[in-house]
């Protein structure tokens, strides 16, 4: 067998640690041959070379047109001398001229270098890309080296990334070389290489850390159905365990909360709310407005998804949160709109509601009865009735519909 070259052992290395095939490099090798003989001379001749990796060797030739008369003798060559290369040469052929390439070796060898460096360069960017590209969405760890308009730039060893200060959690203060954990969110390709684009805000981090302190959620035995976060202030996080025997909110907080504090630290204190998903919608939509009590729950519309969540009077500012933050992520997180009131506030509403019935004496008992089994009992609802709600309930014809509607009308301007 024989011994590979040092030159071609040197490719297939090359090949290996870069991923750029060796044929590719053999063709710039000869290409950089051929553009350094034209401009050794000057001219736009017609030149080949080759490669040949096993014997470390390269070949030259320019390719001239036989003819009577040289004119031009950098395209052209005598009959004469071409029959001293080929005897079977006649005017008009195309012959190959060998090339002495030490004449232009220097030159070609940097062409070749720089060509290379620049395809290894080409193909380092392109590897980092697909190997970027693959952890979008999983966390990285990097250390802090710069800060620039309150962007933070991260080097995370191979490569950088930017934490964008639309990324970042208003609670947070950062300093240069401070080590930072971040989820990678966007990998772009620029003319610098990858950018890679970092997030501390995004729903997707903290679906992460907790896959790292709660091994239940890295095996799938509990899942995480929905998370939503208002970044600084609170993240609630709908959990469904696939294990009857294991309890999800118990095995994320851990004994004595030591799976989930290193999680508080790591978004800086920042409110966790671990919610059972139920498919009973009622508990699930009580549970969502943790740390609140819900005394009742009722559902207003399903078609509408709407809901109406009643709170004893000192839970009123829990369940609706600082500038409406708990409410409003409990509705995401459920799908549905919350109405919250006080016990207080019912009972006043009740009050309001029986009264504007009660007002309503001229149309009768049989009427207002029917209008109380078909739910039309609060302000709202009396007050949005047309002539088409009322005649689809039994025992209403189109006179005693304009009739009721006159009635509500007085008692509203009342």
């Amino acid at each position: 067998m024989t011994e590979k070259s040092e030159f071609l052992l040197t490719l297939e290395q090359i090949e290996k640690d870069k991923k750029i095939n060796k044929k590719d490099i053999l063709n710039v090798i000869e290409n950089a041959v051929a553009s350094a003989y034209r401009k050794h001379v000057g001219k736009n001749v017609i030149v080949e070379a080759t490669v040949d990796p096993i014997k470390e060797k390269i070949t030259a030739n320019v390719i001239k047109t036989v003819v009577k008369k040289v004119s031009n003798p950098l395209l052209e060559i005598n009959i004469k001398e071409a029959k001293k290369i080929n005897k079977e040469s006649k005017i008009g052929d195309k012959i190959k001229v060998f090339l002495n390439t030490q004449d232009f070796s220097r030159i070609a060898a940097q062409t070749a270098k720089q060509v290379i460096m620049q395809k290894i360069k080409e193909s380092e960017k392109k590897i980092l890309f697909d190997e970027m590209s693959k952890k979008i969405g999983q966390i990285v760890s990097g250390i802090i080296y710069r800060i620039i308009n309150k962007s933070i730039i991260v080097d995370l060893g191979k490569t950088e990334a930017i934490l964008p200060i639309s990324e970042q959690n208003p609670n947070e203060k950062f300093i240069i070389g401070q080590h930072i954990r971040s989820v990678i969110i966007r990998v772009i390709k620029n003319s610098k290489g990858s950018g890679i684009i970092l997030s501390r805000i995004s729903t997707e981090f903290i679906k992460r850390l907790f896959e790292l302190e709660v091994p239940e959620i890295y095996e799938k035995i509990i899942e995480i159905v929905n998370i939503v976060r208002e970044p600084g202030t609170r993240t609630k996080i709908a959990l469904l365990s696939h294990n009857h025997k294991v309890d999800p909110v118990g095995a994320c907080v851990g004994i004595k909360g030591a799976r989930i504090k290193p999680i508080i630290e790591e978004i800086r204190g920042e409110k966790i709310d671990l919610i059972p998903y139920s498919i009973d919608l009622k508990k699930y939509l009580i549970d969502s407005l943790s740390p609140s009590k819900v005394l009742s729950i009722k559902i207003i519309s399903e078609r509408d998804k709407k809901a109406e969540a009643i709170v004893s009077n000192n839970m009123l500012s829990l369940a609706i949160g600082k500038n409406g933050h708990n409410v409003r992520l409990a509705m995401h997180l459920t799908g549905w709109h919350i109405n919250i009131k006080s016990e207080e506030q019912e009972k006043q509403d009740k009050y309001e509601n029986s009264e504007i019935l009660n007002r309503l004496n001229t149309i009768g008992k049989k009427h207002i009865s029917t209008l109380s089994k078909a739910g039309f009992i609060t302000k709202e609802k009396l007050f949005s009735l047309s002539v088409n709600d009322l005649i689809s309930l039994p025992g209403i014809g189109p006179k005693t519909a304009e009739k009721i509607l006159k009635e509500i009308k007085k008692v509203n301007y009342k």
